[in-house]
């Protein structure tokens, strides 16, 4: 995988790119915000690790131009701040994840792993199966053309099962891809909301979607399924 880091500090530019290098990517490194768009936008990459405080274009700006401009793959962002409002800006902009410096190189390369395994998913900005709609730009969904209202963690896992159409997917898999955590055997959290979707996508009319294989997993699919 290719990869770009935006960051102007050199000892952690320097740490982050070697811990990343030993996971065979191959990294870009662009020390100030306008090399950084500018990379991004003339090259491709598979993901972004973007520092917020650069000089010449901060990373907030750099993140608003690139989403702006069409840019889809994903974006971690590095900060210094912790704070409730930084997180919630950088994710409103676009950021696909948050890390809070100092970094741990660990964390980090496993958040990367992660965002990977998404990427190949980011190229279809509507995804559509029998008549569920789900815009993956907008992060909004239609059933029917009717506009259903998710929360965002519903949305997730909505996006996390449309992803793979057809596919019969384990907690396990679900559990990382939409809370970025261990499964956790004694929690019936994943129930619960895939309970709510078919509550809001699985109507009275309408052919049912989402079905589960008992201590399997969960399938969203427009086939026979039992």
């Amino acid at each position: 995988m290719r990869l770009l880091l935006i960051e102007d500090e050199d000892e952690a530019a320097l740490m982050i790119a070697k811990g990343l290098r030993q996971e065979l990517h191959t990294v870009d490194v662009a020390e100030d915000g306008l090399k950084g768009v500018r990379n991004a936008s003339s090259s491709e990459y598979d993901l972004i690790i973007l520092d917020i405080r650069l000089p010449e274009k901060d990373g907030w700006e750099v993140c608003r131009e690139l989403r702006t401009g069409g840019l889809q793959i994903p974006i971690l962002m590095l900060t210094a701040s912790g704070s409730y409002q930084d997180r919630v800006k950088g994710l409103d902009l676009g950021a696909d994840d948050y890390l809070v410096k100092p970094v741990d190189l660990d964390e980090l390369l496993a958040r990367v792993r992660a965002l990977l395994r998404r990427r190949p998913l980011l190229q279809k900005p509507v995804l559509k199966l029998d008549t569920l709609e789900i815009d993956t730009r907008s992060k909004t969904v239609r059933r029917a053309g009717q506009f259903v209202r998710v929360t965002a963690k519903e949305y997730a896992l909505l996006e996390c099962l449309a992803r793979d159409p057809d596919t019969l997917l384990d907690r396990e898999t679900i559990s990382e891809r939409v809370w970025n955590e261990p499964y956790d055997p004694f929690s019936n959290l994943i129930e619960e909301y895939i309970k709510r979707l078919r509550k809001k996508i699985d109507i009275v009319g309408q052919k049912p979607l989402i079905h589960a294989r008992r201590g399997e997993g969960y399938i969203l699919t427009a086939r026979e399924f039992a």
